[in-house]
């Protein structure tokens, strides 16, 4: 479910209230613990936290217009999404998130490549999230994205 929203804002005002509540504490941690140079906008109809152009002016070799997405969160039809190219693209990351997760929920993983799915708001490991969005710097990302998509 891709949203028309233009602004973080307007995405958060079109939720219903448990999922806004969900989405804006989710946004707060990952801006909490997020390295500096990824730009939180809307990207793809979902909030997203990017490498703006300034830093890497080739841009998103899908749309180069676009910058290049590293996370993204969302309100899908029948759940919250987290979306972490980290996890799909570094297997150090995606090994180390599979080791805490248990740590942090008592329920199933459900998780797809780079999409982590949450169907109950108070099951939302938002401290594992948090966590999760400090584990990568741009600089880093640039690196694997180049070594890895950008052929």
């Amino acid at each position: 479910m891709q949203s028309k929203a233009k602004t973080v804002s307007d995405y958060l005002d079109e939720l219903p209230e448990e999922r806004m509540i969900a989405i804006d504490k989710l946004r707060k941690v990952i801006l909490k613990n997020l390295p500096k140079g990824f730009k939180e906008e809307m990207n793809y109809g979902m909030i997203g936290y990017v490498v703006p152009h300034s830093l890497y002016n080739k841009g998103y070799h899908c749309d180069p217009k676009m910058p290049l997405p590293f996370m993204n969160i969302a309100s899908q039809k029948n759940f919250v999404a987290v979306y972490h190219m980290g996890i799909y693209a570094n297997p150090k990351i995606l090994n180390w998130f599979l080791e805490e997760y248990p740590k942090h929920c008592k329920t199933k993983l459900d998780m797809g490549k780079s999409c982590l799915r949450f169907k109950k708001m108070d099951e939302i490991p938002f401290k594992l999230i948090g966590e999760l969005a400090s584990k990568m710097t741009p600089k880093e990302w640039i690196a694997i994205y180049e070594t890895k998509f950008n052929k």
